[in-house]
């Protein structure tokens, strides 16, 4: 069983599809494992068992018709915990939306359940995916299957560890502003945040709008390529999405990458940054110029705005879309009020925790008469100059890279009475999600504590397949996704 655990999903679906072994033989190896060793990480919020071996039995039923069952034929997945799973309760790890069932599927959980794809469970996240560590979630905690005193990261933790630990090998999460690609540089996986627009929001519960994006999580870049292939496309249920077809990322992201212009944005390396993080992106530096590329420094001069915008843009974005919950039409609602009004307060007093209520205080208060102009207007242009630092970056190199995060994985409870200190954990992450450019984190070896360092590549919209393509040449260099925790 631990032999089937430890297959990329490309190796599972290629097997499943050659009747070499059955995907209901499949998750049952995968089920065991997380039996085995969830309760100690604490990954999945809710595994789905019975609907697992429905959705793998009926593709052995289409194997042994002589029907392809898709790209995905059997491979589990799992899902962050802020997509809507018709049937099955969507949570947002928040006590507001207990007892929430949604009647319909996000689009991407149509596509990969079309694709044959076996949807294993949910997992864990910072409730409504605002956080940087996994610790907001009010329904558990998830540690960092490297060190289980450690956090996996956020907001999409619960995901990160999944596939660090091999509980699934491919795991999806959302990233905001920096929710899959900062718990994949803790956790040692690959998470590629994708252009925006470029996979369906449509079903994934809003934190902020103009951000938020879906991606994935695995172990190897063929498996990142796999899924996005079925992931991405325009979808017409979601307004933002973008009018192309999906790409064909598994052949685009092969070849070697001689000349490759890369460029290092010398503000990314500025106080905060930890010296071994520094020097791990360094070593990926020169990997890649063995491997041909070339690389130039370069300034993008609003960086350091980055986190004031962000902190303005995503609240603003968040007071507004969480003013539905209101205890009338979803999840929990306070008992005893006397009007609306009072059901509303008391519903979000007790159901909402405290860092959403820090963000919903911040974005009302940015929205506000009065304040409109001078913090929400002031950051959208803040968010305009960072969005032509990007695009004159490109006009030089084709990508950039940077540290995905200051330090590596840091412990639980070490963050927890610093707000501040949190957010510093997506310093380098929030800039991509304001100027809507894909993002990908890599592993780029081990501290001495043995924790993973993330090294991040930015490319220019739709650069997906140049993006895994630097990332699976500098991969192939080395062995860092052949490592894997001792659990």
């Amino acid at each position: 069983m631990s032999e089937i655990t430890n297959l990329t999903a490309t190796e599972i679906a290629s097997a499943v599809r050659e009747g070499i072994v059955s995907a209901v033989d499949i998750l049952d190896a995968f089920l065991d494992r997380i039996a085995d060793v969830d309760p100690h990480v604490g990954a999945f919020l809710i595994v789905t068992s019975d609907a697992a071996r429905q959705a793998a039995t009926a593709v052995d039923a289409k194997i042994a018709a002589g029907i392809d069952p898709g790209k995905l034929a059997g491979v589990p997945i799992a899902i962050k915990d802020n997509m809507c799973t018709r049937g099955i309760a969507t949570t947002c790890a928040s006590k507001l939306l207990d007892g929430f069932i949604p009647p319909y599927d996000a689009t991407v959980i149509t596509r990969l359940q079309d694709a044959g794809a076996v949807i294993i469970g949910k997992t864990n996240l910072d409730e409504f995916a605002m956080g940087s560590s996994c610790e907001n979630s009010a329904l558990g905690v998830t540690r960092n299957p490297w060190d289980l005193s450690k956090v996996p990261g956020g907001s999409s933790g619960g995901s990160a560890a999944a596939v660090a630990a091999r509980l699934v090998p491919i795991a999806l999460g959302s990233d905001t502003g920096g929710s899959i690609r900062q718990p994949a540089a803790f956790c040692g996986t690959i998470g590629l945040k994708p252009t925006y627009g470029m996979v369906s929001r449509f079903g994934l519960v809003a934190f902020a709008s103009s951000l938020d994006q879906i991606g994935p999580f695995a172990n190897t870049v063929d498996d990142i390529a796999l899924v996005m292939e079925v992931l991405s496309g325009h979808d017409p249920k979601d307004s933002t999405s973008l009018p192309i077809d999906a790409p064909e990322l598994m052949k685009a992201s092969h070849g070697d990458i001689k000349g490759l212009r890369i460029g290092i944005p010398d503000e990314y390396f500025a106080d905060g940054i930890s010296e071994p993080v520094r020097e791990a992106v360094m070593e990926v530096v020169d990997k890649l110029v063995e491997l041909g590329a070339v690389v130039s420094h370069l300034s993008m001069p609003h960086t350091e705005y980055t986190l004031p915008a962000y902190y303005i843009v995503a609240p603003a974005e968040a007071s507004s879309n969480l003013a539905r919950y209101d205890g009338v039409r979803y999840g929990n609602r306070a008992s005893k009020t006397l009007s609306h009004e009072d059901l509303a307060e008391k519903t979000r007093e007790q159901g909402f925790g405290p860092e959403v209520k820090r963000r919903i205080l911040i974005g009302t208060y940015a929205l506000s008469a009065g304040y409109y102009d001078a913090f929400y207007h002031k950051a959208m242009q803040v968010r305009t100059l960072i969005q032509q630092d990007f695009v004159k970056a490109f006009e030089h190199v084709d990508v950039l890279i940077t540290p995905t995060t200051p330090t590596t994985a840091f412990g639980i409870g070490e963050k927890s009475d610093d707000p501040l200190a949190m957010k510093l954990s997506d310093i380098c992450t929030l800039s991509a999600n304001l100027a809507g450019v894909p993002g990908i984190s890599i592993p780029a070896g081990f501290d001495d504590e043995g924790l993973p360092f993330g090294v991040q590549l930015l490319g220019p919209a739709l650069s997906e397949a140049l993006l895994l393509k630097v990332s699976r040449a500098y991969l192939d260099a080395t062995n860092w996704t052949d490592q894997e925790p001792v659990l």
